[in-house]
């Protein structure tokens, strides 16, 4: 069983998800298409990539991410970093020869995006963007379903992501608030998610309007270099900095297919945590998800007695997409662990067996023209802007 050399880029709460998946995949997926190795991590002072070796089961640590990619023993080099270098790390992995595995959003902009694509290409090597949440089975399985046809030809696509871990101006100024370093707010770190959803789900789109909104206007500068999103608050007269990204997406779609829908991005609805739903209508039937309700979907079909029709909920297990991975009985838990181990089985399988994966850098570059369309939208007072 070939074994793949991780070099891990990063060390904040997503290499935690990302090394916790290295380490899973092989137990869950036996026999495992290949055994992913935690080889090195690198964070951005040596003592923090010191400590997150320890943490994560990782043999070497650097502070110098051009270590990692250059290392003739790594395989495989993963970009947990703020957006605002994945460009740069992701081509020059790529030229080493090494495939690459990329948090989303891909880039700041659609032109690093198709850089990092052409660098892939050129060298063939596997890459792949982390949305992690078309991996839920429950997603996956409304895949099937509509690609069966069995709710007919799609008419309408609503999907929502909602936070409220920035509904609190006291919550500090992390990266995500910066677009030097982010590029976008709300719509590039949870819009792109439902971007991919939709896409996934429906189809490529041919054309948005929307609107970008930003509702606190500075907050607390961090005392740390640590991304400490909502969960620290600050108390008393701190120095502020300005916010220089939306607070909140929200923009129509016209798919190529005919097919219509909405999107609602926003880190300031109070009262919702990680609140990722999507409704599809079709001309046969309907489906709805609400991943804080991830082991279910609510399937509706038309061609059930009048007296009988109205949604029903398949608890999603073995007999689902991933299942005969996961756990042994429906709804017995499937949480945001079990999606990255099986986004890591999906690359360890594609780099093992030379095959596609999906989502890809392609994937991520039309992401990037939709967000820079919805963003071109918002400047001209909410016209339809067509996709490139």
């Amino acid at each position: 069983m070939q074994h793949y050399k991780i070099g891990l880029i990063g060390a904040g709460f997503m290499a935690k998800a990302h090394s916790m998946a290295y380490a899973s995949m092989p137990m869950f997926f036996w026999p495992a298409p290949g055994i992913p190795v935690r080889q090195k991590i690198c964070d951005i002072t040596i003592d923090r990539a010191k400590d997150a070796a320890a943490q994560m089961g990782f043999s070497e640590y650097t502070d110098n991410w051009r270590e990692v990619v250059n290392d003739p023993d790594i395989d495989i080099v993963d970009i947990c970093t703020p957006n605002n270098i994945h460009a740069e790390i992701a081509i020059a992995a790529a030229n080493n020869g090494k495939h690459v595995f990329c948090e989303k959003p891909i880039a700041m902009t659609s032109e690093e995006a198709a850089q990092m694509l052409e660098a892939v290409r050129k060298n063939k090597v596997k890459h792949m963007l982390a949305f992690n949440y078309r991996r839920t089975p429950a997603v996956a399985l409304a895949r099937e379903i509509i690609a069966a046809g069995e709710i007919g030809e799609i008419q309408t696509f609503r999907g929502t992501y909602l936070q409220d871990w920035s509904a609190d101006p006291n919550s500090p100024l992390s990266w995500r608030f910066q677009s030097e370093v982010c590029g976008t707010g709300a719509l590039g770190d949870i819009g792109t998610h439902v971007i991919d959803m939709a896409r996934y789900l429906v189809g490529e789109f041919k054309a948005v309007s929307g609107e970008l909104k930003t509702y606190i206007s500075e907050r607390p500068i961090q005392s740390s270099n640590v991304d400490a999103l909502g969960t620290v608050k600050a108390s008393g007269d701190v120095p502020k900095g300005p916010v220089t990204v939306d607070d909140e997406a929200s923009f129509s779609i016209r798919f190529q297919n005919g097919a219509t829908g909405s999107i609602e991005a926003t880190r300031n609805a109070w009262g919702r945590n990680n609140y990722i739903t999507f409704e599809i209508h079709g001309t046969q039937g309907s489906i709805y998800f609400n991943y804080e309700r991830r082991d279910e979907l609510q399937v509706c079909y038309a061609g059930d007695p009048g007296n009988r029709r109205g949604f029903r909920t398949i608890y999603t297990g073995p007999a689902h997409p991933y299942g005969e991975g996961l756990w042994p009985i429906p709804a017995l838990g499937i949480g945001y662990s079990e999606t990255k181990i099986v986004e890591c089985y999906d690359l360890i399988k594609a780099i093992a067996e030379d095959t596609e994966v999906s989502p890809d850098f392609h994937d991520g570059y039309r992401i990037s023209l939709i967000c820079e369309a919805i963003e071109a939208s918002n400047a001209n007072g909410g016209n339809w802007v067509p996709i490139p």
